[in-house]
C-alpha cells in the first residue's frame, strides 16, 4: 500500500478550503457580536466576540501552517516543515485557555452587581451567530479533516467553542427576558468558559505528546514488538520509537537482531510489509544486525 500523495495533497487543499470558509464567516460574525455586544451590554455576547477574535487568528494560523507544512524540506529542515502544524494546535490551545480565563474572571466581577442587559436584541445576534458557528462547522466537517488532524481539530474546537458560546448567549437571553434575571448573563458566561477549557485541555494535551516525540495513542508499542519478533531469523528487537511527525504521519526506527544465516534484505523487507499493512506506519527506519555488529547501548 504505498504512500499516496495526491491523497495527502487532496486532504490538504480540502483543509484549505474549509478554513478559508469558516474564516469568512467567523470574521463577519465576530464583528456583528462585538458591537451588538456593546449595544445591548451583554458579557455574554461581548466575550464570544473576543472568543471569536481569537477563533479568526487561530483559524488564520492554521491556514499558515497548511502552507508551511506542504514546503519541502530543507538541508537544515530535513522533516520539512510539517510540525508547524502542531505547534499551530499548540497555540490555539493556549488561547483557547487565555480567553476562557477572561471570560471567567469578567463574569466574577459581575455576580455582585449584574447589568441589565438588552434581552432581545442580544437573544437575536446570538442566534445569527449560531448559525454562523452552524456553518463554518459544517465546513469544515465536509472540507476538512478534523478527526485525526490535530491542527484542524483544534480550529475545529474553536468553532465549537463559538457556538456553544452563542447557545449560551441564547438561553441567558431568554431567562433575563422572562425573569429579569440579570445574573444569568455571567453564569452562562462562566459555563460556556469551563466548556471550552475541557476542549482546550484535549488540544495541549496531544499536541504536547507529539513534540515530546510520545508514541501515538493509536499503535501498541508491545504488538509492534511481538509483530517483528514473530519474524523468522529475527532473535531480538530493540531500541524501537515510533513518533508522529504531523497528524496522520508516524514514523518507526528500531534494530533488529538476526541469525547470521538470515537473509538481511528478505528479512528487512517482511518487516517494512508487516508494519505498513498492520499499523500504517510508512516511514520506518530499521537497522539489520548480526552477531559481529556491536555499538553502544542507548541511553533512552
Amino acid at each position: 500500500m504505498p504512500h499516496n500523495h495526491d491523497q495527502v495533497h487532496d486532504q490538504r487543499e480540502g483543509n484549505k478550503k474549509g478554513l478559508i470558509i469558516a474564516l469568512a464567516i467567523t470574521t463577519c460574525i465576530m464583528i456583528l457580536e462585538f458591537f451588538g455586544g456593546l449595544f445591548t451590554n451583554s458579557l455574554a455576547l461581548l466575550s464570544d466576540s473576543g472568543h471569536m477574535l481569537s477563533d479568526a487568528s487561530s483559524l488564520a494560523l492554521s491556514l499558515i501552517a497548511i502552507w508551511f507544512a506542504s514546503r519541502p524540506p530543507s538541508p537544515n529542515k530535513t522533516y520539512g516543515y510539517y510540525r508547524f502544524e502542531i505547534l499551530a494546535a499548540l497555540f490555539n490551545g493556549i488561547t483557547l485557555f487565555l480567553i476562557s480565563g477572561f471570560i471567567i474572571y469578567e463574569a466574577i466581577q459581575r455576580f455582585n452587581e449584574p447589568p441589565s442587559v438588552s434581552s432581545g436584541t442580544m437573544i437575536l445576534i446570538a442566534s445569527i451567530g449560531l448559525i454562523a458557528n452552524i456553518l463554518s462547522a459544517v465546513s469544515l466537517i465536509k472540507k476538512a479533516d478534523v478527526k485525526s488532524n490535530i491542527n484542524m481539530r483544534s480550529a475545529y474546537l474553536h468553532i465549537v467553542g463559538d457556538a456553544l458560546g452563542s447557545i449560551g448567549a441564547i438561553i441567558a437571553g431568554i431567562v433575563m427576558l422572562v425573569f429579569d434575571w440579570y445574573i444569568a448573563d455571567p453564569i452562562i458566561s462562566v459555563l460556556v468558559a469551563l466548556l471550552i477549557l475541557k476542549s482546550a485541555w484535549g488540544v495541549l494535551t496531544q499536541s504536547i505528546h507529539i513534540l515530546m516525540e510520545g508514541t501515538p495513542p493509536s499503535l501498541n508499542k508491545n504488538g509492534i514488538l511481538e509483530l517483528l519478533k514473530g519474524i523468522d531469523d529475527v532473535l531480538d528487537v530493540h531500541d524501537l520509537h515510533i513518533w508522529t511527525i504531523t497528524s496522520g504521519m508516524d514514523s518507526l526506527s528500531c534494530h533488529m537482531t538476526i541469525s547470521d544465516s538470515g537473509d538481511e534484505q528478505i528479512i528487512l523487507q517482511k518487516a517494512i510489509h508487516l508494519i505498513r499493512e498492520n499499523f500504517a506506519i510508512e516511514h520506518t527506519t530499521i537497522q539489520i544486525e548480526k552477531s559481529n555488529i556491536q555499538h553502544a547501548k542507548l541511553q533512552f
